[in-house]
């Protein structure tokens, strides 16, 4: 993968429509991932423990459930399907892999180097197909003992029913929406800067962006005014520019999909700062471009305020004091990424332990994540152990646990 690193951020762009500089860095993500988790296959074991009989001696190890199905998404098409299927080949299994429809091209290159590098034959083996047959194939089969699924709440709800009536694992990573909270004291050019970053990067095509932005009245006009300056700013058009900062939508069904969360917005009432409508012109007439939008006086039931867009739609919503930034943050279903700027510490470790979310920052945006810590969310966003980091190897393994009696004489236990 490093050695062709160019080719497949280029391939990424094209197929999924992220600008090259995001496809670069999901590449060198995915290089992260895979070397930290091959590190991992030489610390994989269990752990000594005492007995409570003399002479006896207790340990515990770990072993590979057998076939286990990748279940991935479009919009990261190289990382995703790299931080499931690389602990899960660490930990001994065999894997299918289903891709997205919408980017096989990638899938089939990540293919391909899995093969160069060395994996055995069938230890890796991908089928292409949409979910309702493909997926849902997978989940019923027999041999499948466990199933790792990103994607919408819908999918995920229907296959950890489907894998609950089997009695197999299933891990599923769903939606977010996102709160970056900004108090009076912020950096506020550091908040404008992790926010248009958090909102428009990727085309707002991630389940960490920041599509809500949590702000004291006291500094809101001010807020909003940056951030819709700098979304004006924003240049859309081809990923494969250099000089662009926003891509196109994946697909057509997807462009509708944002649209319609834009006149919803409207409809309710939020007050429309900028955006909200699909480029027009020759550049932009043959693909699924959108312009960075911003909403602000979102109140917390609006369907903008509630639900995952999976667009460059921002939602500011303005709040009189800590505690309601923090009321506001948690009152959505969705519980995945956060983020607070400020630098009061009382504040800022209140926030980390009230904020009801998998993944919270400080004075840094709701995007991003390293190879070597756990990735994923609570409520609706996520069932089942966490990916990423050395707790990524739970979920592809069953614990066993081993008594050794080196008595050799019978006698009473008093173990259950």
């Amino acid at each position: 993968m490093t050695e062709r690193k160019e080719e497949l951020a280029r391939a990424l762009t094209r197929e999924e429509g992220k600008i090259l500089r995001e496809s670069r860095g999901e590449v060198q993500r995915s290089i992260n991932i895979l070397e930290f988790m091959a590190g991992e296959g030489r610390g994989l074991g269990g752990e000594t423990l005492p007995s409570e009989l003399e002479y006896n001696f207790c340990y515990t190890i770990r072993q590979p459930l057998g076939v286990v199905a990748v279940i991935t998404p479009w919009n990261f098409p190289v990382a995703i399907p790299c931080w499931k299927i690389a602990p899960a080949l660490v930990a001994g299994n065999t894997v299918v892999f289903k891709p997205a429809t919408l980017t096989p091209m990638t899938a089939s290159l990540v293919m391909e180097m899995f093969r160069e590098a060395g994996v055995p034959p069938g230890c890796v083996n991908m089928v292409l197909g949409s979910g309702g047959q493909a997926g849902e194939r997978l989940v019923n089969h027999p041999a499948i003992r466990a199933v790792s699924f990103t994607g919408s709440n819908e999918v995920g709800s229907r296959l950890y029913a489907q894998g609950a009536h089997r009695m197999i694992k299933v891990q599923c990573e769903m939606g977010g929406k996102n709160p970056l909270v900004v108090l009076e004291d912020a950096d506020l050019d550091l908040a404008v800067t992790a926010t248009v970053q958090g909102a428009f990067g990727s085309t707002g095509q991630r389940c960490t962006a920041t599509s809500r932005a949590v702000v004291v009245d006291s500094i809101a006009d001010r807020f909003s005014e940056m951030v819709v300056a700098r979304a004006r700013s924003f240049k859309v058009g081809d990923g494969l520019d250099e000089s662009v900062d926003m891509g196109p939508s994946v697909d057509e069904a997807q462009l509708k999909t944002v649209l319609r969360g834009m006149e919803i917005g409207r409809q309710e009432g939020a007050k429309l700062l900028c955006g909200g409508h699909r480029l027009e012109g020759d550049k932009y007439d043959n693909g699924y471009f959108l312009s960075p939008t911003v909403f602000d006086r979102v109140h917390p039931r609006m369907h903008i305020a509630q639900e995952e867009i999976f667009g460059p739609v921002l939602s500011i919503q303005r709040v009189g004091s800590f505690e309601e930034a923090l009321e506001v943050a948690n009152d959505v279903r969705f519980g995945l990424a956060s983020a607070i700027f400020t630098n009061d510490a009382n504040k800022i470790f209140r926030f980390v332990d009230e904020v009801e979310c998998g993944i919270t920052h400080v004075n840094s945006g709701t995007i991003g994540g390293e190879a070597q810590v756990p990735f994923g969310g609570i409520k609706a966003t996520g069932v089942g152990p966490r990916e990423q980091g050395k707790t990524a190897v739970d979920f592809y393994s069953e614990i066993k646990t081993v008594y050794v009696d080196y008595t050799g004489r019978k006698r009473q236990s008093n173990l259950y």
